[in-house]
């Protein structure tokens, strides 16, 4: 940490002639190809290096004896080199083993496609060995450690060494390095929140907790930085929904919706009865459509509790009033998903239905343009495609986000002005306590469907330690023989600087060795591309992948009936109301489903914890549950499925910085502080409006 300080007062000099909003090109070290690689993590300026925030941190503890060792744990050991280094192919990868022991027991390491370290150890040599021991065929295991001298850890033990989000070719020590270039430059940030919001709270000075961000003194002051961003970016998202709630409240219906006739005979004809939830939803609905102001609803509802029939009523109802609607959903996988549903659904009432994502052919989105400026189509479902300045309704009079914390406040509001003020409904599966719905919701009103369809099955749950995993592939093969699919969900836990596509691939590679030749094994994760996450995505809803080894990003968008079993690695790194988002994409079928939470840890806790997820498959229960259990500053598991619109805030996690940002707006209210004097590109930050 001194280090840093003193290299950040010698770099002064140099940044005198420097501003800000300078491109990051221009700090010494980063020439036009690094610029090009900070681009991709939406770094142009040098604003925007200083507020790319680690994603983690890494504290280096004191070494422990092998045989004390936690399971699951991420531990240092001080051991020394037992066998040769062992370097050997495995299908595409190239692996590394060797042995290494202290006094109390013997470890066996394994790296990927790093040969090179054949060259780095030899036998009798001590080094210290940082990562997570687990357990393989008896075996303590331990995958991917970072590996140091004793002189390099005792240097590193005084500190917190940040890792930030990184993109191939740029490496965390580069960006660093950057960072601790630009750090001298905090001193023209302008802290924007006004002055007697961060005095009444007691905030702490925004350049002191962007710098703390980065270099960290300790844990406990690490936590005080994190909270001051934190509120920063809650505090912008509801100045904004409050703006928008009062453009919206007073806002006269033009659409006036009265007609619902077809709508009755849509429920007349459906396989099944309507929930009670679902009863009281299209009412609601029904009252704010016929009335004078214009429709803002949100209707949320648990995984499987029946929304997207909800919404084909509503867009039935439109659409028999004389009007066009838009269905807005967050991947392409997805909008298919739903077009395929709307347009079988509402084709026997004469709707007409088109379907305008990223993929549709430039020769097909210019029909479509056309048509849906002279009303020729009734509906169009889509994802941002929707929002693009070439699509033009005639008479759009109703707008549905689908995941609608998927979709930034900006992007909502250019999808309702391809209209002049449209009723709006939103959707959402993320159960989240109506505490916080209110503060995250707040220029909306609330539809809350917690009901689940009769003839639905309940997904049967069990949380298990890591010996449970030879019988867990057991059981998933033969779901597979009965003609069934399975996920495999691995977190994103590691801090090594490709971890996501690390994990998943390696994972794929060890089923490879478990499962037979003709199970076929397939990967998706984060950093592949849109067209690569569609294809999986589509080929495992055609049943052409047996398993699909995924990181969360499966959480929306793929809607299988013939998925039975979902297995989740590492279950207790995550909050009980994402886990139990990622088991609602099993149990969509006639059979029988299954979720098995695999805990890396044995500890209590952990397995206490996860315990609520085994005993209950109500999302809301789950959620509140969620809220009492993860205190605030628990923010290196993996993120919640509700926290997307922040870069770093989380609404679980970080539910008391939520209520004391809510409180500041409340405050500047009773102030009667001109809230349009905040809202400006410069002044918003951190918030994807």
């Amino acid at each position: 940490m001194e280090f840093i300080v003193a290299y950040s007062f010698a770099l002064e000099w140099k940044v005198r002639d420097m501003y800000i909003s300078d491109k990051v090109d221009s700090l010494k070290g980063i020439g036009p190809k690094t610029a090009v690689l900070f681009e991709k993590l939406n770094v142009e300026t040098i604003d925007d290096l200083l507020r790319l925030y680690p994603r983690n941190y890494l504290s280096f503890d004191e070494p422990i004896a092998i045989g004390e060792a936690e399971i699951g744990r991420r531990v240092t050991i001080k051991a020394s080199i037992q066998s040769y280094v062992d370097v050997k192919k495995v299908r595409s990868l190239t692996l590394v083993t060797c042995m290494v022991k202290d006094g109390s027991g013997s470890v066996k390491l394994t790296w990927y496609n790093s040969p090179f370290l054949k060259q780095v150890f030899h036998i009798g040599q001590t080094f210290l060995f940082v990562g997570v021991i687990t357990i393989r065929n008896h075996q303590l295991v331990m995958e991917h450690p970072e590996y140091y001298t004793v002189q390099q850890y005792e240097k590193l033990q005084s500190s917190l060494q940040p890792v930030y989000p990184l993109t191939e070719g740029l490496s965390n020590k580069v960006v660093t390095k950057a960072v601790t270039n630009a750090l001298p430059l905090l001193d023209q940030l302008v802290d924007h929140v006004p002055e007697q919001v961060i005095r009444q709270f007691s905030l702490m000075p925004l350049k002191e907790a962007v710098r703390g961000s980065h270099f960290p003194e300790n844990m406990e002051k690490l936590k005080e930085c994190r909270n001051r961003l934190v509120f920063d970016e809650f505090f912008w998202f509801l100045v904004h929904m409050r703006i928008m709630r009062e453009k919206t409240v007073k806002a006269e219906n033009r659409f006036p919706i009265t007609e619902w006739t077809a709508v009755e005979e849509f429920i007349g004809h459906l396989p099944f009865s309507l929930t009670k939830g679902q009863e009281k939803a299209i009412e609601e609905i029904r009252k704010d459509l016929s009335g004078a102001t214009v429709m803002n609803r949100l209707v949320q509802g648990d995984v499987g509790s029946g929304k997207t029939a909800v919404a084909e009523m509503a867009l039935l109802a439109t659409v028999k009033n004389g009007y066009q609607a838009a269905f807005m959903a967050p991947t392409e996988v997805l909008a298919i998903q739903h077009y395929e549903s709307v347009s079988k659904e509402l084709e026997p009432f004469g709707i007409r239905t088109e379907l305008l994502v990223g993929s549709t052919r430039i020769s097909e989105k210019r029909k479509i343009y056309e048509a849906l400026a002279a009303g020729k189509i009734d509906v169009l479902i889509g994802t941002h495609a929707l929002i693009q300045d070439k699509v033009c309704f005639k008479n759009l009079a109703l707008v549905i986000t689908d995941e609608q914390h998927r979709f930034g406040v900006r992007q909502r509001a250019l999808l309702s002005e391809k209209g002049q003020d449209p009723h709006v409904l939103v959707m959402s599966a993320t159960p989240i306590p109506r505490t916080l719905a209110i503060i995250m919701y707040g220029d909306l009103d609330i539809s809350v469907m917690k009901d689940m369809p009769a003839e639905r099955k309940p997904i049967k749950n069990c949380v298990v330690g890591p010996k449970y995993r030879p019988t867990a592939y057991k059981f998933m093969g033969e779901q597979i023989k009965q003609g069934h699919q399975i996920y495999i969900i691995c977190p994103m836990v590691e801090a090594s600087e490709n971890v996501e596509a690390e994990n998943v691939i390696e994972y794929r590679e060890s089923l490879l060795e478990v499962f037979p030749d003709n199970i076929r094994i397939e990967y998706l994760h984060g950093k592949m591309t849109p067209d690569e996450k569609n294809t999986i995505m589509r080929k495992f809803a055609d049943q052409k992948i047996d398993i699909l080894v995924s990181t969360t990003v499966i959480e929306v968008g793929i809607n299988n009936p013939n998925a039975t079993v979902m297995m989740i690695e590492n279950a207790e790194k995550f909050g009980l109301a994402q886990l139990h988002q990622l088991r609602g994409r099993v149990g969509r079928g006639d059979a029988q489903s299954y979720c098995i939470m695999l805990c890396s840890t044995e500890r209590k806790e952990a397995m206490d914890r996860l315990e609520i997820l085994n005993q209950s498959n109500d999302g809301f229960y789950i959620a509140n549950e969620d809220l009492k259990l993860r205190g605030p500053g628990d923010f290196f598991g993996v993120r919640q499925s509700g926290d997307l619109l922040f870069h770093l805030g989380d609404i679980y996690n970080d539910a008391d910085v939520l209520k004391q940002a809510n409180d500041a707006i409340a405050y500047l209210e009773k102030e009667q502080y001109p809230f349009e004097e905040l809202v400006n590109e410069e002044v918003i930050q951190g918030v994807q409006l």
